[in-house]
């Protein structure tokens, strides 16, 4: 599954082009932000990654933050280091971005 171009947004990291964007609001309320993020080039496996926030929503009860460039490199990095292989074909790698430590956890 390929991200649209329309509403993605480019990142590099360690020399490689990778693409992200935020996921839809959920139809579940509360629900986490989470973000995707594919490789460029090879489009491949995902990088799922949920936050602790939630949608910029009223009424949800949680905090809402925004998602920021850092998060998305610190994501990507963590997750090639955990075996993901986003120029190959599979299943998405799902993870939790765990604020108060500020590290990533497999879910």
């Amino acid at each position: 599954m390929a991200l649209p171009r329309k509403g993605s947004r480019p990142i590099t990291v360690d020399g490689v082009d990778y693409r992200w964007m935020v996921r839809r609001r959920p139809t579940v309320h509360p629900a986490p932000l989470s973000f995707v993020v594919e490789r460029a080039d090879e489009p491949g496996a995902l990088l799922v990654v949920s936050l602790p926030w939630a949608h910029p929503r009223p009424g949800q009860g949680l905090p809402a933050e925004v998602v920021r460039p850092g998060i998305v490199a610190s994501a990507i990095t963590t997750a090639l280091g955990r075996g993901w292989r986003p120029a190959q074909p599979g299943p998405p790698l799902t993870m939790t971005w765990d604020e108060p430590t500020s590290t990533l956890d497999d879910s």
